[in-house]
């Protein structure tokens, strides 16, 4: 088959699963928008990919204004004509496209039927139904009128699509309800890259460079947005002095850990590392930290706790108890969970963890011994390769 996957953050399972369709025998174009902020994976073109095999770039041609309500709207629709537009040039038989803005997937999907290739909704956020609830707060009436209409657009996008991979059997009732039929519905949790993550042993090149030999290190990796509570992090640096909370991230929730927690001796906020280190940086963790905001729960998996898992540590959430991810770790029995809002429970937690040692080897074992049982790329892949040649053979007229 040829195959376009339009992953628009870049991270890094979902190019693993285009090389893995690749090395399969199928022509695969990646597709990604590197200005994007967030956490990238492995993109560049390596000595040991296929010919079959290649990775595009979606130039915006002018800094991306994430946090700039207009700008970004003008800019997402015109990432979402370039997207058209690429794969239009491509053409594919099939496009299998997710976690982007609804314009850019609005974009995607106009390009795939202009081209006739059958067009696969990869499903990682209900993208429309978080900018109803999030606009709706900030701008009121105006903004959930705004979001309303994301929402509806989203709606019929995943109606026409041609099948619909959701990460979560938790987003079947609404899709069902939306009327996406239930035949074209497939669901395949998230995973992490592991066989692309070396970790290396707690006293590494990494730990040493920032000065977390001897500390008792609570980590936090990946995005902060709008959707996180950063002051969760800064509470848990008061709460425990004798430890280093590390924080590498960027954007606005990073922002306001450095300006609110200057004067925090325990709390080290970092930029991004680079995909190439992060064995190194989620090694030098004692505790690994996510946290996801309640209204969040629905519609968000956070994909840094699959990548935790693989590193052998135990994690400390503070997300929704019904969230897939809050799910995964009691399944596995890899952590400590509370809930967003429950700040003592939390910091309890933390608190737990910290005073047992013999708990995180255990906690850690537990969830690499998941990770290694559920992250098997080559089964993930021919799953994909099932539903991606149904759906072409649908489109077939």
């Amino acid at each position: 088959m040829r195959i376009l996957v339009h992953d628009y953050p870049g991270h890094a399972f979902p190019v693993q699963l285009s090389r893995a369709l690749a090395a399969r025998g199928h022509a695969v174009r990646h597709v990604c928008f590197p200005e994007f902020e967030a956490p990238k994976g492995p993109l560049a073109r390596r000595a040991d990919d296929p010919a079959n095999f290649e990775t595009a770039f979606l130039d915006l041609g002018e800094p991306f204004a994430k946090h700039s309500f207009l700008t970004r709207w003008r800019q997402e629709r015109k990432l979402g004509a370039l997207s058209a537009a690429a794969v239009v040039a491509w053409k594919p038989e099939i496009v299998l496209a997710g976690n982007a803005p609804v314009d850019v997937q609005a974009g995607t999907y106009k390009g795939a039927r202009a081209c006739g290739s059958a067009f696969v909704y990869w499903l990682q956020d209900l993208v429309g139904v978080a900018m109803r609830r999030i606009l709706g707060q900030r701008l009121s009436l105006p903004g959930t009128l705004v979001g309303l209409a994301y929402e509806w657009r989203e709606r019929r996008l995943l109606r026409a699509a041609d099948a619909v991979v959701a990460i979560t059997e938790d987003f079947r009732p609404l899709l069902e309800g939306w009327g996406v039929e239930r035949r074209r519905t497939h669901t395949v949790e998230n995973w992490a890259a592991r066989e692309e993550i070396s970790f290396p042993a707690r006293d590494n090149a990494w730990a040493r460079e920032h000065g977390l030999g001897d500390s008792l290190v609570f980590l936090y990796s990946g995005t902060l947005g709008l959707k996180h509570d950063p002051s969760l992090l800064l509470d848990l640096a008061r709460a425990r002095p004798d430890a280093k909370i590390v924080v590498c991230s960027e954007g606005r929730g990073a922002d306001w850990l450095r300006a609110n927690g200057g004067g925090q001796a325990n709390l080290l906020v970092l930029p991004f590392q680079p995909f190439a280190r992060l064995g190194e940086v989620l090694a030098s963790a004692d505790i690994l930290v996510a946290v996801l905001e309640p209204d969040a729960g629905l519609y968000s998996v956070p994909s840094k706790v699959l990548t935790y898992l693989c590193a052998g540590r135990p994690l400390l959430l503070a997300v929704p108890p019904a969230n897939l991810a809050a799910r995964i770790v009691a399944r596995a029995g890899a952590g400590l969970s509370a809930a967003p809002h429950d700040r003592p429970a939390f910091l309890a937690a933390a608190s737990e963890l910290a005073g047992d040692a013999a708990a995180r080897a255990s906690m850690g074992a537990k969830a690499l011994d998941y990770a290694a049982k559920t992250f098997d790329i080559s089964a993930i892949a021919a799953r994909f390769e099932a539903i991606l040649a149904e759906a072409a053979r649908a489109r077939k007229p």
